[in-house]
């Protein structure tokens, strides 16, 4: 009998990495979760064991990768606030930052030194509304971009000294669930725009808030690329299978190449649900750009990625099957 092939999971509690984790399972491989279920679910880990512990407990990490002898990392952990990253950036720094740090010793120590990493389309800060590309130059806005950006220096400065083989995922905005529902998005509180829509129409909250309508795009309101989770998630397997077959370290953008305004998205959201979206207007939230849109082809070409499911139609119906399941307790 084959030996169990493990891939370790940091953040494989939360959204993206518990999808991550049902798609490695699928693949055949045992996803380890680390999380410390801080912003986690213990009923997302469904496919692989949990290790709960924090990413700056070495001696923990030491000990996880001694008993599972991981192939490889999968790295999602970290806080992604924005708005709280604004206020609060010590917080970002501190824990994405020097907990990517642990973790990438402990990876090192025990000589698993392929990585895939969850970065973010936030490392590019405001482009005046450009197709973003990986060439395209970082200028983060806030702490949560700026975090993001100098654990992807970290990885390549611990490639140059150490041989640590990284795919790097700049990606855009997250949106959709599981198809069968086993898992979704659920976080307290809720910040992310469709969950959101759908938790004011389903009235739980009384509306949505629409942060800005004097943005220069063409209804007024921000402009946002969305790619479905499980494309997400298929494309981290994808990049893990090109570290293990030593294509080397890369980068690469995961989006749906379209952008989609707030108002588009509320227009989607009452086509896909048949009800309306309960809003209102606001200010502004500091540190939102105007338009984040992907260039996604390095992805196609070389990983053979394509968004199947990334269509808004789509997203918003996985994610309103997930929603009326009520999602996890607790």
């Amino acid at each position: 009998m084959a030996e169990a092939r493990h891939v370790l999971v940091t953040g494989g509690a939360g959204y993206i990495g518990a999808h991550a984790c049902k798609v490695l399972a699928q693949r055949g491989y045992v996803p380890v979760t680390v999380d410390n279920l801080s912003t986690g679910w213990a009923q997302a880990v469904k496919f692989g064991p949990l290790e709960q512990i924090d990413l700056m407990d070495r001696a923990a990490l030491d000990t996880v990768f001694a008993r599972y002898r991981p192939v490889a990392v999968m790295h999602f952990a970290a806080f992604s606030l924005v708005g709280e990253a604004m206020s609060d950036p010590g917080k970002y720094w501190r824990n994405n930052v020097l907990g990517s740090l642990t973790l990438i010793e402990a990876a090192v120590a025990a000589g698993c030194l392929d990585l895939v990493f969850s970065s973010t389309c936030a490392t590019y800060g405001e482009q005046d509304g450009v197709i973003l590309t990986e060439d395209t130059a970082q200028m983060p806005l806030n702490a949560y971009g700026s975090s993001k950006k100098a654990i992807e220096d970290m990885l390549r400065d611990f490639g140059a000294s150490h041989g640590l083989r990284h795919v790097i995922f700049r990606y855009f905005n997250v949106a959709g669930s599981d198809p069968d529902c086993e898992i979704g998005e659920c976080h307290r509180p809720e910040t992310h725009l469709i969950p959101v829509m759908l938790e004011a129409i389903d009235g739980q909250r009384p509306e949505l808030v629409i942060h800005g309508t004097d943005y220069p795009t063409f209804d007024g309101t921000c402009v946002r690329d969305y790619v479905h989770v499980l494309d997400l998630a298929e494309a981290h397997a994808l990049g893990l299978e090109w570290l293990l077959a030593g294509k080397g370290s890369r980068v690469f953008n995961l989006g749906s190449g379209v952008g989609f305004s707030v108002r588009e998205v509320i227009g989607h959201a009452r086509a896909a649900t048949g009800k309306p979206v309960p809003h209102r207007f606001g200010p502004r939230r500091e540190g939102d750009a105007v338009s984040l849109v992907s260039g996604s082809k390095r992805a196609l070409v070389e990983l053979g990625w394509a968004p199947a499911r990334s269509s808004l139609k789509i997203m918003i119906r996985d994610a309103w099957a997930w929603h009326k399941t009520g999602g996890y307790s607790g």
